[in-house]
């Protein structure tokens, strides 16, 4: 059961989330549709740099990973070789009473629609025995729907990558250790979606499939576990939020030989953030007998061949961004009045700097529109604002993660010096103009929770 503050909280960020152009209900002229959600203007530049962030950590900064973008509809036979079209379900319950349906395993965590206060079962309504439900988003492709043309939209974009492990392989030149990295689109049809945007039916991953010698699985494994692990600290989320949590034997999948979930404590309780897997040589040996093409790697000094050990570092976009706002979610009062900022790292927030002319006079709007365009073209992202009270406009910067606000105020006029206000602090400094830039770079870069 929440508390009565963790029940506030997801109300404050949703609502904010809302207000601020974060993230929008769908279809919302038409009633909506339930659990999917539109992304504002703030929301798409938070989740571009998280998926910027995680590509310059994954591949750009590393020479033995690369880059894919495999398709979302694959051929049907990759699903049923990979185990997805059997085995890909949930057990599922309905209540005879209210209609509604929940997860069989996940009972105690759920609530019955009509009597929030009480689980499924406890209602007074009864519920069915278990059955398997499949998630997978079934669709048909060409002018005729018939069943040899149904297909499925993916349910992770881990498959596309194993099927092109001879292509990259061949066209990179690597060899093992080396790791082929994706970012897309992934579709599961959740028996319970919920929790905001924690867990919805359409939802962007981040995967990287790292392809090993097999005796040197468990080191990998190790390296990936902690190197993931730092990454989210490395964004500025509070560690003690943060665990790793290793899977026991009853829930591992029948492929792998240890995974490992980092988990944040969210309003509702641990969560997981991202899961580190080792899915060892199932994938790519399935594949190999079902199509009839050997993906292996030759070792032409040893003339070893093996089918490689597979490491997976998996993580959602949606629900890193919503534990991002969550984490950075920070209420004060100054003068008497709450403040609320979005503690966010720099380089994620959605604006890095606002940009404000004291009064609308004196040459000051046309100096702050100059040193706006400046910043822009330093590939800052910035918002200009000359109305309301100075501290209002702060207050407003505040709200959605503005890291710093850059005042043109007389001084600056006369002896080109702007007032550069911090978000976390309130502080001040007093900065050259032809200094700003840098002085800004420097703090991003400096920045510590």
């Amino acid at each position: 059961m929440l508390e009565h503050s963790d029940v506030v909280l997801m109300e404050k960020l949703v609502s904010l989330c809302k207000r601020r152009g974060f993230v929008f209900q769908s279809s919302e002229i038409y009633g909506g549709i339930g659990n999917t959600y539109d992304y504002g203007p703030l929301g798409v530049e938070l989740l571009r740099r998280i998926k910027d962030f995680w590509w310059a950590r994954m591949v750009t900064t590393r020479d033995d990973i690369v880059g894919l973008d495999s398709a979302i509809i694959q051929n049907p036979k990759v699903w049923e070789t990979s185990g997805h079209v059997a085995g890909f379900t949930d057990p599922m319950v309905d209540c005879k009473k209210c209609k509604a349906r929940f997860r069989a395993d996940k009972l105690s965590d759920a609530r019955c629609p009509e009597r929030p206060s009480k689980r499924p079962g406890e209602c007074g309504g009864e519920l069915t025995e278990p059955r398997a439900f499949n998630l997978m988003f079934k669709t048909t492709v060409g002018a005729v729907e018939s069943t040899g043309s149904v297909v499925y939209l993916r349910p992770e974009t881990a498959q596309g990558i194993f099927l092109n492990f001879l292509n990259v392989l061949t066209s990179s030149r690597l060899k093992p250790p080396f790791g082929i990295a994706q970012i897309g689109k992934s579709f599961r049809n959740e028996i319970t979606p919920g929790n905001f945007v924690f867990r919805t039916r359409e939802f962007e991953q981040m995967e990287m499939e790292f392809f090993v010698p097999p005796a040197q699985n468990d080191q990998w494994f190790a390296y990936w576990r902690k190197e993931r692990f730092q990454w989210y600290l490395d964004l500025g989320l509070d560690p003690n939020k943060l665990r790793l949590r290793d899977h026991d034997q009853t829930e591992l999948a029948h492929y792998s030989t240890g995974t490992t979930d980092i988990e944040y404590l969210y309003p509702f309780g641990w969560g997981e953030l991202e899961g580190v897997a080792c899915r060892t040589d199932f994938d790519l040996k399935r594949h190999s007998a079902a199509s009839g093409t050997e993906l292996v790697y030759f070792e032409p000094e040893t003339k070893e061949r093996y089918t490689p050990y597979v490491i997976e570092p998996a993580a959602g976009v949606n629900r890193i961004a919503m534990t991002m706002l969550l984490d950075a979610y920070f209420e004060e009062q100054v003068d008497g009045e709450t403040r609320v900022s979005l503690r966010l790292h720099p380089a994620l927030a959605p604006i890095t700097v606002g940009v404000f002319p004291l009064v609308k006079k004196e040459g000051m709007p046309e100096k702050a529109r100059e040193i706006e365009s400046e910043l822009r073209r330093g590939n800052m992202s910035t918002f200009y604002d000359e109305k309301a009270a100075i501290g209002r406009r702060y207050r407003r910067q505040d709200e959605v993660g503005t890291p710093y606000c850059v005042t043109v105020d007389g001084e600056t006029v006369k002896n080109d010096v702007v007032t550069v206000r911090h978000r976390d602090s309130m502080l001040q400094d007093k900065v050259p103009v032809r200094e700003l830039r840098g002085f800004l770079a420097q703090n991003m870069a400096n920045w510590k929770r």
